[in-house]
């Protein structure tokens, strides 16, 4: 049996309650709901629940879809657009990546796709390096030498990974650049197992790189956060940790992770 229905009221506080409560309930239906569902499934009296959508429609939270039904409103769309379009995702990221800078002590990077280059739009860095550290920002470096870059190339499938293998003839630049298509397809199959991408001294030697997946609230993958840090303090276990601070600024700009359904 359903709640009992509640009574009208003019207290402000609930009232603004129990909005909440009908576009919760109007999110969970893919289809226009009818008053009476509405009121069943958020307890409210139904002249309550009308009296409310009505406000809620004239201000477009909510919209008639036909005679006593209702879905959400064109008025929720525009609103979380505009929030969309304040979010940066720079500003988001920074602090973290200050973060996981002071837990690890080695550069951290913030990386994003341009055509076939990966270019650095921010830096944290260590200061102890001995190497000459490509990863400052503005810098830019092909796809498949970086492990930023691989995260896309993974995210692109074998069909483009292969026009971008022709383009680009998969140049090297260390004796470990992955200059063959077999070679990188192998290394991309790693990284699509794993969630995360490394690069081993590919793009300078002496200096190697860990990297996950910052995505947006569509899912997109955005950019990458790396680590880059001398050959010999690099530390394979710092995966997991990397991986959980690209979580957290993936859902610091929006993104959701699925919920994996169980046996």
């Amino acid at each position: 049996m359903p709640p009992p229905a509640q009574p009208e009221t003019r207290n402000p506080i609930q009232v603004i309650e129990r909005m909440m409560k009908l576009l919760d309930v109007l999110s969970y239906h893919h289809d226009p709901v009818s008053l009476k569902q509405l009121s069943l499934e958020t307890g409210l009296h139904p002249s309550t629940t009308h009296r409310i959508l009505a406000a809620m429609a004239a201000s477009g939270f909510v919209e008639r879809a036909g005679p006593g039904t209702y879905q959400l409103g064109i008025r929720l769309l525009e609103l979380g657009n505009l929030v969309k379009s304040r979010i940066n995702i720079r500003d988001s990221a920074m602090p973290l990546m200050q973060r996981l800078h002071r837990e690890i002590g080695e550069s951290v990077n913030l990386g994003v796709r341009q055509g076939d280059e990966i270019v650095y739009v921010e830096r944290t860095s260590s200061g102890r390096s001995t190497v000459r550290v490509v990863h400052l920002v503005g810098a830019r470096a092909p796809l498949h030498v970086t492990a930023v870059g691989k995260l896309f190339l993974v995210e692109d499938g074998p069909h483009k990974v292969r026009e971008y293998a022709r383009r680009t003839g998969l140049p090297g630049f260390t004796p470990t650049s992955l200059t063959s298509l077999s070679a990188l397809e192998k290394e991309l199959d790693h990284v699509r197992r794993h969630g995360v991408a490394f690069d081993n001294e590919e793009i300078e030697q002496g200096l190697r790189c860990i990297a996950a997946p910052v995505r947006d609230d569509a899912g997109e993958l955005v950019a990458g956060l790396s680590v880059s840090a001398p050959a010999e303090r690099h530390r394979p276990d710092w995966a997991a940790i990397v991986r959980d601070t690209a979580d957290e600024i993936s859902a610091a700009i929006g993104y959701v992770k699925p919920i994996r359904q169980g046996r």
